[in-house]
């Protein structure tokens, strides 16, 4: 039974920073990606990367300021996933998910099998 559960949202100041964590479980390969969906818009790739920990990819919105990586691993079926925020502005303001398909990496949020409930990140003064 694969789980993501996210954690790490919060409310921040334009140009700090937050760090995001999934915990994936029930899976041995595939591809892990952050997805955002501001109120009223389409959800939106943001970063993934394979189960091993790379390649990674970013959307040209986040490049430069976020980072993917693969954190700590209990076993083979479980693995924690961050997302590194540095330099946010108003414009990153979403609630993030955790998505999880087995295959390559897509920017194409219905092709992912597995989601998060999502973690809420606010970027206010």
């Amino acid at each position: 039974q694969v789980q993501l559960v996210e954690s790490g949202g919060g409310l921040v100041q334009p140009g700090g920073s937050l760090r995001l964590s999934c915990a994936a479980s029930g899976r041995t390969s595939g591809t892990l990606a952050w997805f955002r969906q501001a109120p009223g818009k389409e959800r939106l790739f943001v970063a993934a990367m394979r189960w091993r920990g790379s390649p990674t990819y970013y959307a040209d919105s986040v490049r430069g300021r976020f980072t993917i990586s693969r954190g700590s691993a209990k076993n083979a079926t479980y693995l924690e996933m961050k997302l590194q925020m540095n330099n946010l502005n108003p414009q990153d303001t979403a609630v993030y998910y955790c998505a999880l398909r087995e295959g390559t990496e897509t920017y194409v949020p219905t092709s992912y099998d597995y989601w998060g409930q999502g973690t809420q990140v606010t970027v206010s003064s």
